[in-house]
C-alpha cells in the first residue's frame, strides 16, 4: 500500500512533535513497512525550534532524511516559514490555523484547521496537538492504520495519560472529516 512517504512534524519544542515521529515510526513497522524516524530541536527545552522526520517505506530506505517532504506539519510560523520550501510540489501541507499561509504558493493540497484549539479547548490539554495532528495525518494520507497507530499511541504515551491520548486521536480523526477547513484551505 505505503511506497514510500517522507513526513515532516514541525513546531515547537514541548508540543511533543518527536514523540509524534516515534508514534507515526512504530506504527509503520506494527503495518509491516520500514521506517525511520529523526529528530533536531534547539538548545531550548521549551520554545525553540523542533522537527520530526519520519520516511514509511514498503521497501528498504537507502537514505534516513527527508528531501522533499510529501506531507509537512507545521504548528508555528517560525516552522511555516523555515520548512515550507522543502515541500514536494505534490505535497500537502498541515498548518495549524493560527499560521499566515502565502496562498500564492503553488501547493497541491492545504489543510488549515485548529490543532492547537482543539487540543487546548476540546481535548482540555495543549500538550495532546501532537496527537491531534497524527490522528489527521492518518486520515489525510492512510500511511499507517487506525489500528497500528492507536496501538503505537498507547504503547509510547506516559502512564495515566492513555485516554487523553486516545481522545486527542479521535479528535484528530474527526478533524479530517471537517469539510471546511479541507474544502476553504485548499489551493
Amino acid at each position: 500500500m505505503v511506497s514510500r512517504k517522507e513526513i515532516r512534524l514541525s513546531g515547537s519544542g514541548g508540543q511533543g512533535l518527536i514523540l509524534g515521529g516515534i508514534i507515526l515510526a512504530e506504527a509503520a513497522i506494527l503495518d509491516g513497512n520500514n521506517a525511520v524516524q529523526s529528530q533536531s530541536y534547539g538548545p531550548e527545552a521549551r520554545g525553540g525550534a523542533s522537527k520530526a522526520e519520519v520516511i514509511v517505506s514498503s521497501k528498504a530506505i537507502d537514505y534516513p532524511k527527508v528531501e522533499k517532504a510529501d506531507v509537512l506539519l507545521a504548528l508555528t510560523q517560525i516552522a511555516y516559514n523555515k520548512y515550507i520550501n522543502t515541500l514536494d510540489s505534490n505535497g500537502i501541507l498541515i498548518i495549524d490555523s493560527t499560521i499566515e499561509h502565502d496562498h500564492n504558493r503553488n501547493i497541491h493540497k492545504v489543510i488549515q484547521a485548529p490543532i492547537l484549539s482543539i487540543a487546548s479547548n476540546k481535548v482540555g490539554r495543549a500538550m495532546v496537538a501532537n496527537i491531534v495532528a497524527i490522528g489527521l495525518i492518518q486520515q489525510l494520507t492512510n500511511v499507517v492504520t487506525k489500528n497500528s497507530l492507536e496501538t503505537a499511541v498507547l504503547n509510547r504515551v506516559p502512564k495515566g495519560t492513555e485516554k487523553l491520548n486516545k481522545s486527542a486521536l479521535l479528535e484528530g480523526y474527526q478533524l479530517a472529516k471537517n469539510k471546511y477547513y479541507l474544502e476553504a484551505a485548499s489551493v
